[in-house]
Parts: C-alpha cells; structure tokens; sequence
C-alpha cells in the first residue's frame, strides 16, 4: 500500500507540472499589442493558443501554409486561429515590422456569452474562419494601423478598442451563430455537447462545469442527462473510466495498478471490485484472456472518437 500511495503523488505531482506548464502557455500578454521585427528572409509565427490580429507595419512579405503562400504587404491584417499551421517569412529585400495581440476566448468568461465563446472555440478549426486576410483599406486594418501609431496599451479604453477590433472582424456572422446557439434548447444544446465531446475530455469535467456551458440548472440538466445517455452523469463518467482501464489493459504492458491509478481509481481493491461487476471478470483475468484470444496486434494507436449520445 505504501508504493501505491508513493505512486499517486508521483502523479499527482506529473499532473502539478503539467498544469503549471499549460497555464504559462495560456497567460501569454492577452489583448496588449506587441511589436516583432523579422530580418530580410526571416520568418515569424503567432504563438498565441487562441486567436491573434496581426498587422503588417512596414515591410513586405508572405504568409506561408504547407500547401499555400499569400503576399503581405505594408497595412495588411491577419486573424489567424492558433490551431492554424502558418508563418510569415519577410522578403528577402527588407525586413518587416509587425503589431500582433491575442485573444483567448476562455480568458473572456463573464464577458461574453457561452455562445460567443463556444463560436470561438469551433470556428478556430474551420476553414472559412481560421485565417482571415485583410486589405490595407479594410476598415479593421485602418482602426488597427491607427491604435498601434497613438495608442496606450496599459489602458482600459485601449484593451476594449482592441477586443472590438477582434469582433469586427466576424461581422455579422459572430452575431448570428451565437443567436442560433441562444435559442437552441437545453436538451439540444446538451446534445451537441456531447456529440462534439471527447470522452477522455468529459471524464475531466465537473458536472458543474457541464450544467454551466449547457445554460441548465444541475437539477434540470441531471434529468436530461438520463434522458439522453440512459444513466445518471456519475455512472457514465465511472463507465468512461473502466472503459479507459480496459483499453489500457489491451494496449499497454502497465501494472494492473498503474492503470487502476491512471484511470482515476486510488483503491486498487476499488478498481477490482468495479471492474468485475461491470465486465463480470477480474482486470487481471480479463487482460489474459483477450491476450489468449490474440488481441492486442492492432489494438494500438486508437484514436479517441466523440462521445456519442
């Protein structure tokens, strides 16, 4: 028992360093416009993990993507999403001067909508969205060029001018995806939820959590949660969980409880007991068996597949 307890906080230890690092990765400068200077033939990449306004102040250059390459030049804007692959490589005549700010919509909670922010988040992954090329006449660009010549970044009124920039450049579109979000139902809203979700990522997050992004009171989403899954959002969740630790027993060589521990259980007589009851064999027993039955050849590289309702 005493190795198992040592076991747990070197996990917990793992799962500390790991959160420290994503939040350093998150709170980059946030809505506060930085200045890059890329040499002749240099090339510069927004690191931002969720969007950035980039402005080309002086210079001329392109953009390039794996299968593409656009030209830049002085005044030009850029939305570019994070997810998106890209980077801007200066001629090799001269050098370029460019103004970039970020926004992350999960830094924005309280002052935007659930709609808005879950628009955000998907439309960083789509096409028509994810990158966004604007004239040195666009409108964005201008009201860009002009806040980064006068502008004083530490100030309230600046921030504001740069999220408005942000929304402008969506234009109506913002507005009318959030409201087809708004007046979707909660059992639809639940629902699309849950088709668009992971399990490995609904077995980190709360019922809270689910209940705040579906807009549901807990009482109101616990009834239609049974509704849709056909078991309450604890027995799903510790379903997910054994359905992990069974996949960990065909497709790695871990201890029993190694994956006992990684898929949540600190009680390794815990794990046996729930584990029997649900595939009505031992972990141990059942590792053996599919073994027996020559499993485990092409049971690698599973990829995680959406929750399905």
């Amino acid at each position: 028992m005493e190795w198992i307890r040592s076991r747990h906080r070197l996990n917990r230890k793992k799962k500390l360093v790991k959160r420290m690092k994503k939040t350093e990765r998150i709170y980059e400068p946030h809505l506060a416009v930085r200045e890059f200077s890329v040499p002749p033939g240099g090339e510069w990449s927004p690191r931002s993990p969720g969007w950035s306004l980039i402005q080309i102040g002086r210079g001329t250059g392109y953009f390039l993507q794996p299968q593409s390459s656009l030209e830049l030049e002085t005044g030009m804007a850029l939305l570019v999403a994070g997810p998106t692959q890209g980077s801007i490589r200066a001629s090799q005549l001269g050098g370029m001067s460019l103004y970039s700010f970020s926004v992350t919509p999960a830094r924005l909670t309280g002052l935007i909508t659930m709609g808005e922010q879950d628009f955000l988040e998907q439309a960083a992954f789509r096409k028509e969205f994810s990158l966004r090329i604007l004239s040195p006449r666009d409108p964005v660009a201008m009201k860009m060029g002009e806040l980064c010549a006068g502008g004083n970044s530490s100030e309230l009124l600046f921030r504001l001018n740069l999220l408005q920039l942000f929304v402008e450049v969506f234009g109506n579109e913002l507005q009318q995806a959030t409201s087809n979000w708004e007046s979707a139902d909660a059992r639809q809203r639940l629902q699309v939820l849950l088709e668009r979700t992971p399990s490995a990522e609904l077995l980190e997050m709360s019922f809270d959590e689910l209940a705040r992004r579906t807009h549901c009171t807990s009482r109101h989403l616990s009834r239609l949660f049974r509704e849709l899954v056909g078991m309450s959002f604890r027995d799903k969740r510790a379903e997910l969980r054994l359905t992990r630790a069974r996949d960990l027993l065909a497709t790695s060589r871990s201890k029993v409880v190694e994956v006992a521990l990684e898929s949540g259980y600190k009680s390794l007589s815990l794990f046996n007991l729930m584990f029997t009851r649900h595939f009505g064999t031992s972990p141990g027993r059942w590792r053996q068996k599919y073994r027996d039955n020559g499993g485990g050849k092409n049971s690698r590289n599973k990829r995680v597949q959406p929750f399905a309702v």
